[in-house]
């Protein structure tokens, strides 16, 4: 059962990432925005997610780097839905088996 503790988090990092996707928009819905721009806004919801994977990368957990190599793997080939969903089933089972 998930901790309520948890679920909070993870609704807060829901709307965090919500905010900075949808703020850019909004506050810039009047102007004409330069290709680059846009390509950083776009981006930004990426850099978030990355920066909630990034501790993994220090772990000597072995489920848990066999799930990142995974990770990046499908992150080198795929869009970033069926990474984070492949990443996420590949957490799950390798926690699961090892």
């Amino acid at each position: 059962m998930i901790h309520l503790s948890t679920f909070l988090t993870v609704l807060a990092m829901l709307a965090v990432t919500y905010a900075t996707r949808i703020g850019g928009y909004l506050f810039l819905r009047d102007r004409t925005i330069s290709p680059r721009l846009q390509a950083v806004m776009e981006t930004a919801p990426g850099c978030i997610l990355i920066s909630v994977i990034a501790p993994h990368f220090a772990t000597s957990n072995p489920a848990d780097l066999a799930a990142l190599a995974v990770t990046l793997l499908c992150a080198t080939r795929l869009s970033m839905l069926p990474t984070v969903i492949i990443a996420i089933v590949a957490a799950g089972l390798f926690r699961h088996l090892m």
